[in-house]
């Protein structure tokens, strides 16, 4: 330390608990406003949150001569499900909807959460849309679409030097 230079003692905080009254109030607050804000992706695997909405996750490939789409999405039902396509695009929307009510001698429950979603994605490939296919099996939703004459023609060998 140098002559003339003054000795400051560090600055000490006071412990404060992690989760203060107004903390909580303020969650509770969110929670209801927003129920699936609070959702995590490592208590759901197949949904991540993208702004504020449950979006599945989607899996885009070639296979072949189509182009194929995937989509986790547990617990839906095909009815609350929307895929709309073009030569260049796809989007796929819906709206997670799940009421439960239990009634019992001294107990009542009733239950309500919704959550809605879109998402849009570039296609690889030029697509034929008239000819796609959507299956929606076991929580998982498979589009398949076949690429164009001249998608197809666009594959080219690259010579390796």
């Amino acid at each position: 330390m140098r002559k003339g230079e003054s000795k400051v003692p560090a600055k000490v905080e006071e412990s404060r608990l992690p989760w203060s009254f107004e903390g909580m109030e303020k969650r509770f607050e969110d929670f209801f406003r927003r129920p699936f804000s609070m959702v995590s992706p490592a208590r759901w695997p197949g949904l991540r949150e993208a702004g504020g909405e449950i979006a599945p996750s989607i899996d885009i490939y070639e296979e072949g001569d189509e182009v194929v789409v995937k989509a986790e999405l547990p617990g839906m039902k095909k009815e609350d499900l929307e895929v709309q396509l073009t030569d260049d695009s796809i989007t796929i929307s819906g709206e997670k909807k799940k009421e439960e009510k239990v009634e019992r001698k001294g107990y009542y429950r009733h239950e309500r959460s919704y959550g809605s979603f879109a998402r849009s994605f570039s296609l690889p490939s030029e697509v034929n849309t008239d000819d796609a296919k959507a299956e929606f099996k076991d929580g998982v939703l498979e589009i398949r679409v076949p690429k164009t004459a001249e998608a197809k023609k666009k594959v080219r060998k690259v010579t390796i030097h």
